[in-house]
């Protein structure tokens, strides 16, 4: 494969499958690679409450195919593979595949979103969308009058733990240190929460479930005194952050120093035809609704792009 396509679209989550969408029914014929995890963080995740439109909810694989076969219907091609590299400094925009392929882009949509990281336990991520989750604001109505546990020591460790403290019946904070990278205001607003309390110099070994592989509770040790003791939880919120997928751009967008998108209005990069969607530059709400909306705004970016330059 060596073609030029007018829009090449990287990732095929709520961001990506929405900016096909919208390209797609614009007869732009884009081409979608699903990259390293297709259908996004939604791939993994179980019910989706929150999404408009679905009153009962929806399992979060049929969202993201849903879109895919909406995408679809108007056009858009789905490869599996992903980028390897781009070269950015001209147009068409080069890229390297992982299979081997090489294909040009006039106008290129980056919704590669942010991979949540884990803690690598050996039960986690089977347990994931079971009582493990990287998100609260997605998943913490599941866990009304329950058992909750978070992890981490930074600002979104401490936003979760307080967002979650709404519907758990109590939440333990757990962090490998006795210090805090979270902000006083934040760190002091989780103390006055009579629902949270903390776990310092401790870290969690493993996580139990039942025969039906839902989370039942976890092995903590405590790095200072040595000691190892089991606790009952009914839901684990990993929040020590996200790791934006963007090293194919790195030296070429601008990035943050956390490597997500700077944007410079809108949905448009630094470099002119090159546009961003959902989670690669959204740090704040990574949500999949925000992620669609993200996914519009870049499609229609790159069709007014291409409308002016008369392709």
């Amino acid at each position: 494969m060596n073609d030029i396509f007018n829009v090449v679209i990287l990732g095929s989550g709520c961001a990506g499958n929405t900016a096909a969408i919208y390209t797609a029914r614009a007869n732009l014929q884009p081409i979608v690679f699903e990259g390293h995890e297709p259908g996004g963080q939604l791939s993994i995740t179980t019910d989706v409450e929150n999404f408009p439109g679905f009153p009962e909810g929806i399992m979060g694989p049929e969202l993201v195919q849903n879109m895919r076969k909406q995408a679809e219907r108007f056009g858009a091609q789905y490869r599996q593979d992903r980028v390897l590299h781009a070269d950015l400094s001209k147009r068409p925009f080069a890229l390297e595949l992982e299979h081997g392929d090489k294909v040009k882009a006039r106008t290129l949509i980056i919704a590669t979103g942010a991979s949540a990281r884990w803690l690598n336990l050996p039960n986690e991520q089977k347990l994931i969308g079971h009582g493990v989750s990287s998100c609260a604001t997605c998943d913490g109505f599941f866990f009304r009058g329950k058992k909750i546990m978070v992890i981490g020591g930074g600002d979104s460790a401490m936003e979760e733990a307080n967002f979650l403290s709404r519907f758990g019946s109590e939440v333990a904070l757990v962090h490998r240190s006795e210090s805090f990278r979270a902000s006083k205001i934040m760190l002091d607003r989780v103390r006055k929460n009579s629902k949270i309390s903390f776990l310092t110099n401790t870290v969690v070994r493993d996580i139990h479930d039942t025969d039906k592989g839902f989370v039942t509770g976890v092995t903590l040790h405590n790095v200072l005194t040595k000691e190892t003791w089991q606790r009952d939880v009914d839901g684990f919120f990993v929040a020590i952050g996200h790791i934006p997928n963007t090293k194919p751009f790195a030296g070429q967008l601008d990035l943050d120093p956390d490597g997500y998108i700077i944007s410079h209005g809108g949905a448009r990069t630094n470099i002119t035809g090159v546009f961003h969607a959902g989670d690669v530059q959204d740090r704040i709400y990574r949500q999949a609704i925000t992620a669609s909306g993200a996914g519009c705004m870049a499609a229609i970016e790159a069709e007014r792009f291409l409308e002016a330059e008369g392709e």
